[in-house]
Order: C-alpha cells, then structure tokens, then sequence
C-alpha cells in the first residue's frame, strides 16, 4: 500500500514538473523603465508615450529647432544630407530609447536644418523591421519627430520595379500602397494622444505633394511614375512567383520600409508624399539581386533625387 501511495505522489510530482515547463515564460523586466518591450503581446501603450516623451526631452535639451517637416533618407540617398544648411546634428545613438540602424548605408543621423526656406528635420537612415525591432519601435522616430513639430514627411527609399514598364534609375511617387504582408504599426492598445483606433486609409498621399513631384520631374526630364508599393518584411529579396503574385494584386513597387510609416503618418495626421528611386527590378526580371547593387543604383540617381526633394521643398507650402 506503502509503496503504491508513494508511486502516485511520483508521478503527481512528475506531472507538476512537466506543467511548470510547459508555461509560458515570464518577461524580465528592462533595466532601463522607459525602454518599450518588443513583442506586441508585452506591449505597453503607456510605457511606450512615456518613451517617445523621454526622446522628444532629450533632443529639445540638444536644439530649439522646431521642425516643420520630416524627410526620411533611405538606402543610398544619404548623400542628400551633404548639401544642407546644418543647425544641428544629433547621432540616433545619443537618444536613450531611439533605435539605432544597424543596415549600410544608413548613417543614424538627426540632423536640423534649412532647405528652400523650409525648417527640416532629416533621418538620415532608418530602421527596418528586418533588423529585429517591433514595429512601434519601428516608426517610434517618425513618431518622435511628430511631436517635436513636423506636420508633413517625405519618404524616401530604395525599390523594386515590379511594374515591367519601369526601369532602374526611375522614381517613383506612391498613390497607394499595400500592407498586408507586415504588422500594423497601430497593433495594440491605441494611444489617443497620436490619433484615433480605426483610421480611414483611402487617402494616405498628399495629392498636391504628388503633383509637385512630377512638374519638377518634367521640367527636369527625370521618369517619374505614380505607382502602388508592396512592403515586406525582408530582409531576403521576394522569389519570382511572389512578384507575380504581387503583380497580380496591383503593385507596382516592392521594398522592406516606408509603407508602415506612412501609416503611422495618417494616424498622427500628417501629410505624406514618397519619393522612390528604382534601383533593381524584382526577382524574376532581372539576373541577380544584392544590396550593393541598390546601393549602387541609389548612388547614380542621387543628382535627380536631389532635384526632385528640391523642387518639391521649394514649391510646397509648409502647414
């Protein structure tokens, strides 16, 4: 009887142990309070503001410049950043809780500055979901940038031509877009200090922003398209069936950025416009692709990129 009563509490213990190790881990807690967490399960709406107010403290105790408008440099056309009228360069390093880039070609640079009359805050670099941040961390900068005073971004970045009828060295201006293959941004508990739950996305792009773009395009006989663009996740480059598919659905672009931070964009209300140079066509058009060879392309057509930002700095009208 002894022994049978000895057996059961055995394999009760066996039981409980095989339990405890099937639970779900516990989340250790930052070092640091105002670092946000990663996953959207752990994601904190609170500890995140708290976040954003802590980077936004810590570049006002750096500058006064109050910018009216953000221009993100993607891979390649960092090169722009050379010719401004800096006021202040702060490295993304510096700032406590901002993601740093970790991709070539992207300096991690805040610099303020003037262009065409205009106050502007540039990132010259940004980060991508690829390198291992959530998405809030992911347009946690845009986010900052819109609270230190910028009503309007310019994206810039680095694609794909999915449409057969582009070329490399071409631009191109999103009229749409389409998100589907990454996380919202917007996951999670909404913070009502940034913008409403449920966003109207049918018209992300700023009309007249698009417009600019292509009168100074013409006037400086550059190719500009208006086109649709697909994000994914990357890092790896899309298989020749995927561009098909994406093809099939519209898009006309492809690329690993901007997408989600034009919907953060919207949700804060801001006025977005993006500005894409083509520097590969997609898998299956094309030999081989690497990100030398976009780095490459972004580097011949940064004298018409630089024309395009110009041109559309000067003309717009800053809200």
């Amino acid at each position: 009887m002894k022994k049978a009563i000895t057996l059961v509490l055995i394999l009760l213990f066996l039981f409980a142990l095989t339990a405890c190790s099937k639970a779900e881990p516990t989340t250790a807690t930052p070092d640091q309070s105002d670092v946000i967490a990663v996953s959207k399960e752990a994601f904190d709406a609170k500890a995140y503001y708290k976040t954003l107010q802590s980077c936004v403290s810590q570049i006002k105790a750096k500058t006064d410049f109050v910018p009216d408008i953000a221009l993100v440099l993607g891979s390649g056309l960092g090169d722009y950043a050379d010719g401004v009228k800096v006021v202040k360069e702060i490295p993304y390093s510096e700032i406590d809780g901002f993601p740093v880039s970790t991709v070539p070609g992207h300096d991690g640079t805040l610099i303020f500055c003037e262009i065409k009359g205009k106050k502007v805050v540039i990132m010259n670099g940004r980060v991508h979901y690829y390198e291992g941040y959530s998405m809030p961390e992911v347009v946690l900068p845009l986010r900052v940038l819109h609270l230190l005073g910028a009503k309007t971004v310019i994206l810039t970045n680095a694609v794909g031509a999915i449409n057969e009828d582009y070329s490399v060295g071409d631009f191109v201006t999103n009229v749409d877009h389409i998100s589907s293959f990454v996380p919202s941004p917007l996951l999670g508990e909404n913070i009502d200090e940034l913008g409403e739950r449920f966003v109207d996305m049918s018209h992300i792009y700023d009309e007249d922003m698009i417009s600019i773009v292509e009168t100074v395009a013409e006037k400086e006989n550059i190719t500009a398209h208006r086109g649709v663009m697909i994000q994914t996740t990357g890092p790896q480059f899309e298989t020749p069936t995927e561009i098909k598919a994406y093809r099939n659905m519209g898009a006309d672009t492809v690329g690993m950025s901007t997408v989600v931070e034009a919907i953060a964009a919207k949700h804060m209300g801001m006025r977005v416009c993006t500005v894409s140079c083509i520097t590969n066509l997609a898998a299956g058009m094309q030999a081989k692709l690497s990100h030398e060879e976009v780095k490459k392309a972004s580097d011949n057509s940064s004298a018409n990129f630089t024309k395009l930002i110009d041109g559309l700095l000067t003309e717009m009208k800053a809200e």
